[in-house]
């Protein structure tokens, strides 16, 4: 599949990268924040950080997900505040990564910094049917910890 990506700012491609795979085995790109100058993100608060582009996934049995780059989450706490940015295959606007600061200190953003993954998936929209009752499995309604972890 092709993915349209539209750059929003002049940067894009020129001081700042356009999202790319760093590895044949890769399975999202980096987002990178696009802005002036840096952005300090307080310890227990959200920043929205822009990235300049915008994408055109070719149809809706697309998603684009942003998900957290892992050295950002487990070093410095710093990842979605939302966990998983959704991407709708009909959005045409910039993507914006808010990033919540869970550290106990303040974190920079520097521009062109490394914020966040794209990762485009496939989409099942399923049809929903309301029944009033489910099929029987040996969990049953079983929840958190009721397969012994």
């Amino acid at each position: 599949m092709k993915l349209k990506i539209k750059a929003l700012s002049p940067k894009i491609g020129q001081e700042i990268p356009a999202p790319f795979y760093a590895s044949a085995g890769a399975a999202a790109m980096d987002l990178h924040a696009c802005m002036d100058d840096a952005v300090t993100i307080p310890a227990g608060e959200r920043r929205m950080i822009p990235t300049g582009i915008a994408i055109a996934l070719p149809s809706a049995d697309y998603v684009a997900l942003v998900y957290a780059r892992s050295g950002l989450g487990v070093k410095h706490g710093v990842a979605p505040a939302n966990c998983v940015g959704v991407i709708d295959s009909d959005y045409r606007g910039e993507i914006m990564v808010g990033l919540q600061n869970s550290g106990k200190e303040d974190y920079v953003i520097q521009p062109a910094d490394r914020i966040a993954q794209l990762m485009i998936a496939p989409v099942i929209q399923a049809q929903v049917e309301l029944v009033d009752q489910l099929d029987e499995t040996a969990r049953g309604a079983g929840g958190f910890g009721s397969t012994g972890a």
